[in-house]
């Protein structure tokens, strides 16, 4: 779709960018309002049990309150973007570092790295408040400050790093390559996404949790004597101490060939019976068996492809950047404007990617029934909806678009339970 805005004036290619954050800003809106509405249905009778009557208004004081939030944190930065948009204020940025840029080439870095912190600045009090404020009220947050703006630091650091290097390659390519820097640009993409895949438990996890082998007894015992039973090459299974940041349990799945890694929280193995760890494991290897974490990735490397070759289409183009105010064509001004640009179909993708999501939790439930039991995986995940204090009742147009995983009736419908 970008290709299209070549030729168009930059007035026209304006008021679409305002449109399309418009638009935006009012789907989201309106899914939240609905899947706000839809707490109020009761409970599905084959999910009778999960709450009492205390802990279901619990539950919906949280979702209740989370999204009342959410909504008021999406309307300011909706405005703010506006805003920016609406007064060239990205243009003036650019032009500011421009008069006092020593290089020209460093213009891009210095503009995003402003733009990062800004962000940053505005994000970190919503953040706080999220975490310190509604996390804590209903007992999920586990962190301290300490630790909060340990993680920011590395993150900041990480960023710079990987961000830096990724966005010098992409300035590099697009100066010395010309229109066919995409090419060479989705290959380095796609080996930053092997990496990321092959080392993230190894080299990135660490840094913000401590990973520790699962413990000899009773769990190890009966994980390694499944492994063993559907031929699954167990040499690696962690548990993470995510009881550090939240009471939340969870467990995933990350690496490929000989650096595969299963992973369970803490938090998981202590409010969860050997039964219920050990079948979602079993679902967690259904994901191995069914290649799921292989297609998702090479869906992934074939998504960053598209989005590449269509920013090729108007990474040239001058009247992009005058959109934003800029006063000349600018890479990082275009790049800025092809994120909105490109919003409709990314979200869009995003959606045939959360079905596809949803289908591939499906065949793992399915996997780790047939090959394990459905009832322990079926009391595991209620307990950990009830832990959670998740919606029991989304709405369809909400879970159409945003669940990456069903919600819990229909995965306990799809295992007959």
């Amino acid at each position: 779709m970008p290709y299209y805005f070549c030729g168009m004036s930059e007035q026209t290619i304006f008021y679409i960018v305002l449109a399309i954050i418009t638009f935006d800003f009012a789907l989201e809106r309106t899914l939240s309002f609905l899947n706000s509405k839809s707490l109020r249905r009761p409970i599905p009778k084959m999910l009778a049990g999960i709450y009492d009557h205390e802990q279901y208004a619990k539950s919906q004081a949280y979702q209740s309150e989370a999204a009342k939030f959410n909504a008021l944190s999406a309307s300011i930065h909706f405005i703010l973007l506006f805003s920016a948009i609406y007064n060239g204020w990205f243009g003036m940025l650019d032009g500011w570092i421009r008069h006092v840029s020593p290089l020209s080439l460093i213009t891009p870095f210095l503009f995003f790295g402003i733009l990062f912190i800004v962000s940053d600045v505005i994000g970190t009090p919503f953040s706080i408040y999220r975490n310190f404020v509604i996390e804590a009220k209903y007992g999920f947050n586990k962190m301290t400050i300490r630790t909060y703006f340990l993680d920011k630091l590395k993150n900041y650091i990480l960023t710079i790093i990987f961000g830096g290097l990724l966005l010098g390659v992409l300035v590099y390519l697009v100066n010395v390559i010309g229109k066919d820097f995409w090419l060479y640009f989705w290959g380095v993409m796609t080996v930053f996404v092997l990496f990321a895949n092959l080392f993230y438990t190894s080299l990135i996890l660490p840094l913000f949790n401590k990973l520790t082998p699962l413990e000899e007894g009773e769990l190890k015992n009966t994980i390694h004597a499944y492994s063993k039973k559907v031929k699954f090459p167990l040499t690696n299974i962690f548990v993470m101490d995510g009881s550090k940041r939240s009471s939340k349990g969870n467990a995933f799945f990350s690496g490929l060939g000989k650096r595969k890694k299963v992973v369970l929280f803490d938090t998981l193995i202590a409010k969860h019976s050997t039964e219920e760890i050990t079948a979602v494991f079993a679902h967690e290897v259904g994901h191995f068996k069914k290649k799921h974490i292989l297609l998702n990735t090479l869906f992934s490397i074939s998504l960053t492809g598209l989005m590449l070759f269509l920013f090729s289409r108007l990474a040239y183009t001058a009247e992009v950047s005058w959109a934003l105010g800029g006063q000349v064509s600018a890479l990082h001004l275009n790049l800025l404007a092809f994120g909105v640009l490109y919003s409709p179909i990314s979200t869009f993708l995003g959606i045939i990617g959360n079905m596809l999501s949803r289908k591939n939790e499906y065949e793992a439930d399915a996997y780790a029934k047939e090959t394990y039991a459905a009832k322990p995986l079926i009391e595991g995940l209620k307990k950990m909806s009830s832990d959670h204090l998740s919606n029991l009742t989304p709405h369809p147009a909400y879970v159409f678009v945003h669940y990456s995983h069903p919600p819990l009736k229909e995965r306990i419908n799809a295992m007959g339970g």
